[in-house]
């Protein structure tokens, strides 16, 4: 198998959450159990910081990496799910696993991954933490896929669990309410470890306190043990909370043995583009017009993002919309403002909703444009009829992003 053949095998054969959606969750942690077991427990040869949220995990756990890898370390990452190529998932040192490293771990493994049955994210969760402990790194940071307490990622044993923050999200897994998602969430509160929470949410922090208390772990907000104001190279207003977050949680490291100054923190924060390459966060892809694409979906992210455009300069804004069809409309297409001209568009995956299907329920918002055949078009079309001065937001769902960065 070549690497593009390997890639077809696990993207097509074996369910993917990220194309298909509800059929390709597992809630159950038999699996990632049986292949940890059959790779000889690698999460158990490194050290980690687990993160999960609603929001901001992504780029809270690129802050830390890059904060880490100043400081000195060799820093395994794992994230999901990737803009442009797979192998954005699995990094070190900012560095994506080699295709080669993909091709040999698929194929020696094969037999297992057919015969149990594993998903596409386990596969690659068990890739990630075998790349890790081979590549022998001094510590990992895991982002969760989905939830927390039956995610795949949530057999390692971290120095920290950290959870940025709880929003309504994924309601069809994990539950209809803030209480209810934030019960999952918790799931990755180790007993006697430390666990950071990012944003104070008066509604669920009980909850969070309740289950710490279970577990013998103390709980710390971000916000209340961070009062330093580092600049970050992540220019999107609402990447606040997630630097807090991360000085919070690297701060918390330092009391367990890594060393990391102030300069680690400061030339981290700074530098989190270059040294893990993160992509799709109020990243600007052209000045005149002015293009700017952001990977917020769910309302929670989509207020922060659609406020911080609501003050960019410009003379018009077009607006590039698709999103997934999981996606309850009616609690974000309000968001969105009634003055831009719309471009709307169909991500090219499964889960990806018709387009037609989408301007029908945002023209009840008030929000006017038309259809485009794909993202690309819809995009080349905003991009012909922006005048220097206008501004084109391309957003509504990472999928729409990953077809134009």
């Amino acid at each position: 198998m070549d690497y593009n053949s390997t890639l077809n095998w696990m993207f097509l054969q074996l369910p993917m959450y990220q194309r298909q959606g509800k059929t390709a969750f597992k809630k159950d942690l038999t699996n990632i159990l049986a292949f940890s077991k059959e790779l000889d427990f690698p999460e158990k040869k490194f050290k980690s910081v687990h993160i999960a949220g609603t929001n901001g995990k992504g780029s809270t756990s690129h802050l830390l990496a890059s904060i880490l890898q100043e400081a000195g370390y060799k820093v395994g990452l794992y994230t999901s799910p990737h803009l442009k190529d797979f192998r954005e998932r699995i990094k070190v040192n900012g560095k994506m696993i080699s295709k080669k490293s993909v091709v040999k771990f698929i194929e020696k493994h094969k037999p297992f991954l057919e015969s149990q049955h594993l998903s596409f994210f386990e596969m690659t969760v068990g890739m990630a933490f075998y790349y890790f402990a081979k590549n022998m790194v001094d510590i990992a940071i895991i982002e969760t896929g989905l939830g927390g307490r039956l995610d795949s990622t949530n057999i390692v044993k971290p120095e920290i669990s950290v959870i940025t923050n709880i929003g309504l999200d994924h309601t069809q897994f994990l539950g209809e309410t803030l209480p209810e998602i934030a019960i999952e969430k918790a799931g990755i509160i180790k007993e006697n470890t430390l666990a950071i929470i990012g944003e104070y949410q008066k509604e669920i922090f009980p909850i969070f306190k309740k289950i710490a208390e279970t577990k013998n772990a103390e709980l710390q907000i971000a916000s209340k043990e961070v009062t330093d104001n580092f600049e970050t190279d992540l220019k999107g207003s609402y990447q606040k909370k997630n630097v807090t977050t991360a000085i919070a949680t690297a701060k918390a490291l330092t009391k367990k043995g890594f060393e990391i100054t102030d300069i680690h923190l400061k030339n981290g924060l700074q530098k989190t583009i270059e040294n893990t390459g993160l992509l799709g966060r109020w990243q600007l892809l052209n000045k005149l017009p002015q293009v700017i694409c952001d990977t917020a979906h769910n309302k929670e992210g989509l207020q922060y993002v659609l406020n911080q455009l609501s003050q960019e300069k410009f003379d018009k804004l077009h607006i590039v919309l698709g999103v997934v069809n999981d996606k309850s409309l009616t609690k974000i297409l309000n968001l969105f403002p009634v003055t831009a001209t719309y471009y709307f568009c169909k991500p090219g995956i499964p889960r990806g909703l018709n387009a037609v299907e989408l301007k029908e329920t945002a023209q009840k918002f008030g929000l006017n444009g038309n259809v485009y055949s794909s993202v690309k078009t819809a995009y080349k079309t905003a991009f012909k009829k922006a005048q220097k001065n206008d501004l084109i937001f391309i957003g509504g769902s990472t999928f729409v992003v990953a077809e134009v960065v």
